[in-house]
């Protein structure tokens, strides 16, 4: 079963994709004076830029803390709030890595966690096709 979309560099090397999914609690920062909330953000714009030289950024974005939970129940579409207990995801990166286990290096240099002890980040693989169908995801690569 194929798990991950490969991906041709220029140079000839094959590499998978994931998504870093990053989680916090909603108010982490909220005590942070103005100066750190900037060295955050500068911190933040050094990582994906350090990314995106190593060609291994396809997109990245911090998820705002407002939204919905949408459900259908029978005919019946509900929205309910956000919930965020005890954290919420606030943002995501979808990264190019030759192995999970690179991938997770890659997580592991997020600034999140020099500034906040309370960051996760969930290490995924994409999976890009299915066998049972043969569908294959739609892809940029």
């Amino acid at each position: 079963m194929i798990l991950n979309r490969l991906v041709e560099y220029p140079n000839g090397g094959a590499v998978n994709e994931y998504m870093l999914l990053v989680r916090n609690r909603q108010n982490h920062s909220d005590a942070w004076p103005p100066e750190r909330h900037r060295e955050f953000l500068e911190a933040c714009e050094t990582y994906i830029g350090e990314l995106e030289r190593g060609d291994s950024l396809v997109a990245a974005q911090p998820l705002v803390r407002d939204g919905v939970i949408l459900t259908k129940e029978g005919a019946e579409w509900k929205e309910a709030p956000l919930e965020h207990k005890p954290d919420i995801q606030v943002g995501y990166y979808h990264i190019r890595a030759a192995s999970l286990e690179d991938a997770i290096a890659y997580a592991k240099g997020n600034p999140e966690f020099e500034y906040s002890p309370t960051a996760r980040i969930e290490v995924r693989p994409l999976k890009v096709s299915e066998p049972e169908t043969g569908f294959d995801y739609p892809s940029e690569g």
